[in-house]
């Protein structure tokens, strides 16, 4: 069966943050994650994980000033000082939680050049992660929720990894932003399965529950199974109300104990 994680940047947002994590472990989750957790000291969410006997999963990069339009920086030009302070302070968060895993935010940039800076960023970001034990992801981003993101396909993703040739780098599916830009999930996960360290999940159109929409989650998360993904699955997505209100589709999933 497959693990599931909440986002707690998106889900349980009825209450503070600092209350999610209860709400999660309440609701059955065993792990949460975080898209951008620095505005919040390392020891006040150490202490809340532990209290609800929680795993943090997952975090991002700093993604720059996001008031401007930044959405990242590890494919930015110009940036490469900004991109290498960002990655610092987020190995320093997972060192300190115990974060196995983080996303390397591309940005928004498009050409060769952007693309040549990113491929440097991340062949340095993989080997600060190695002293840290931690895997890089990265994530392709539709372009309707985010226009001129760098990384947009799955197709593209896997030229970055191969080009990178890193062993700590792998891939971020979130199948929301996927099936928004190519579709065809059960075999791109088939296909992918080797390079994907962590799986994303949200309804179609929307961005809410992922029972809600065109998307049939019984199936792929029964295909993860079949195939011995032993990942976690991120709820990534906004509850249409109260997130409790949403999780019908959770109880079939939830792990007993």
């Amino acid at each position: 069966m497959p693990r599931f994680s909440a986002n707690i940047s998106m889900m349980f947002t009825e209450v503070p943050f600092p209350e999610r994590f209860a709400a999660a472990a309440a609701a059955g989750f065993e792990a949460v994650e975080i898209q951008l957790p620095y505005e919040f000291g390392t020891d006040e969410i150490a202490a809340e994980l532990e209290r609800h006997g929680l795993r943090l999963v997952l975090i991002n990069t700093p993604a720059g000033d996001w008031v401007s339009g930044e959405r990242g920086l590890a494919a930015l030009p110009g940036k490469e000082a900004a991109f290498r302070a960002a990655f610092a302070e987020a190995i320093a968060y997972a060192r300190a939680l115990g974060v196995r895993q983080v996303h390397a935010m591309a940005g928004n940039a498009e050409g060769p050049i952007a693309r040549d800076t990113y491929i440097r960023n991340l062949r340095n970001a993989c080997d600060q992660a190695a002293e840290a034990d931690v895997t890089v992801l990265i994530e392709p981003i539709n372009t309707h929720d985010m226009p001129g993101y760098h990384l947009t396909t799955t197709d593209d993703a896997v030229e970055v990894i191969e080009a990178v040739a890193a062993d700590n780098l792998g891939l971020q599916l979130d199948l929301y932003h996927c099936q928004m830009m190519e579709g065809d999930l059960a075999r791109r996960v088939e296909s992918l399965l080797p390079l994907i360290g962590h799986i994303q999940v949200a309804g179609v159109p929307g961005r809410h529950e992922p029972d809600n929409g065109e998307i049939c989650y019984d199936y792929l998360f029964g295909l993860l199974d079949d195939l011995g993904y032993d990942g976690w699955v991120g709820c990534e997505y906004a509850p249409a109300g109260r997130t409790e209100d949403g999780l019908g589709w959770f109880r079939k999933w939830r792990r007993a104990g």
